[in-house]
């Protein structure tokens, strides 16, 4: 499968280094011998798109036994994606999903006005050792859909749309690209692929996107001349064609963006609102802990425990 010939792709150094409106170092931070990298939100960009949350989730070796255990929690007015590269994922949440994820497939939970979710590493990994490594990101919903019933999506590998041409693969996770369409169901208009560049192999952003962005996870890419590393994002200036081109050990790519929305959007904890007192109904009703009697329940078959509400 080719290229969109609606896309003409240019030589990277026909793009000036003005075209890069946002450049962005992720934070790091160790929780236990884990390594979460935050590059949205940032202090100069909270939005890509709908993008408003972008974590990398490792790379991480385990023990055996050892495993990821995030336990129940809450979120309003979005729609998170976990896409992994390594290891697994048990996702339970309050709207009956049980549902393992790996490699190359995709979840897709709408929280709507209120939903809560487990992550855990799979008993079956635990019994050696396990890797994780992936990215978990959220969709800040337009305000038309901030009060919709949560959902939840599951779909495999082998039906993500995937693109390949001339040492370019990409795999349509969400939304609509290079004339494909990914079959999640979307509330805005949003692209969001995974992208493995072979050494010195060239990769055209999407054209028909208002916010476009790249995230390097691996290797590195070449923009007007000038190499930038993993772990980066960058975010383009609205209207340019932008071609990049991998470095010398090639390249992985996330590529994210979008529509952006109508409004500001606030962000506190797990909660995403074009309202603070939207935030506020939420915590109250989180901290009353009446599971099941208005906007939160807990997972089906995760009920034990749950994360407090910060103080």
């Amino acid at each position: 499968m080719s290229w969109n010939p609606a896309i003409e792709p240019g030589c990277p150094d026909e793009v000036g280094i003005d075209a890069i409106e946002t450049l962005i170092v992720p934070r790091s931070r160790d929780i236990g011998g884990f390594e979460v990298r935050r590059a949205l939100p940032a202090p100069k960009r909270q939005m890509v798109g709908p993008f408003i949350f972008f974590d990398q989730a490792g790379p991480a070796e385990l023990l055996t036994g050892q495993g990821i255990d995030v336990r129940p929690h809450p979120h309003i007015g979005l729609g998170t994606v976990t896409y992994l590269y390594r290891g697994d994922f048990h996702h339970r949440d309050s709207t009956g999903a049980d549902q393992i994820i790996r490699p190359g497939e995709l979840n897709w939970m709408v929280a709507g006005r209120g939903v809560s979710h487990s992550e855990r590493t799979t008993a079956a990994a635990r019994t050696g050792p396990n890797s994780l490594f992936g990215i978990q990101t959220w969709l800040a919903l337009p305000e038309s859909h901030e009060d919709m019933d949560p959902t939840f999506e599951h779909h495999g590998k082998e039906v993500l749309p995937v693109i390949e041409d001339q040492g370019a693969s990409v795999r349509l996770i969400l939304g609509n690209a290079y004339g494909e369409i990914a079959p999640a169901t979307m509330f805005s208009e949003t692209f969001y692929a995974d992208v493995t560049l072979e050494p010195g192999s060239r990769l055209p952003l999407p054209d028909n996107h208002e916010d476009r962005g790249i995230y390097i996870v691996e290797g590195s890419i070449s923009i007007a001349g000038r190499d930038y590393k993993a772990p980066q994002m960058m975010v383009f200036r609205p209207g340019d064609k932008i071609t990049v081109a991998a470095g010398s050990r090639g390249a992985r790519l996330m590529i994210l963006g979008g529509a952006t929305l109508a409004g500001p959007r606030y962000i506190w904890w797990n909660f995403v609102a074009s309202s603070k007192e939207r935030i506020e109904e939420a915590k109250e009703e989180w901290r009353a802990q009446n599971w099941g009697k208005g906007r939160f329940d807990l997972p089906t078959n995760d009920r034990d425990e749950h994360i407090p509400l910060p103080e």
